[in-house]
């Protein structure tokens, strides 16, 4: 069993542990609603927007960014020794 630390430093940033997926994009048009495929990279998406406006004329998009963040103790906080494998 762990112990309740009630004061303690903690920090949230981009999940960087072993295997984390890095941000989702899809790009949706603002004037129907269709999107691009989720993709982790950006040129997908963006091939997506250029193919959608030449076929529709649409030429307006919206950016849909899914970031994975994760929350770790802060240097100061008993547990930040143990998560980087300190003594």
């Amino acid at each position: 069993m762990r112990s309740v630390i009630k004061m303690a430093d903690w920090t949230i940033g981009a999940d960087r542990t072993p295997g984390a997926s890095p941000p989702i994009r899809e790009v949706e048009c603002t004037s129907c609603r269709e999107r691009s495929d989720a993709d982790t990279g950006q040129l997908g998406p963006d091939v997506w927007a250029i193919a959608h406006t030449g076929a529709t004329g649409h030429d307006g998009f919206r950016e849909i960014v899914t970031a994975f963040l994760r929350v770790m103790p802060a240097p100061g906080n008993p547990l930040h020794q143990e998560q980087v494998g300190q003594p």
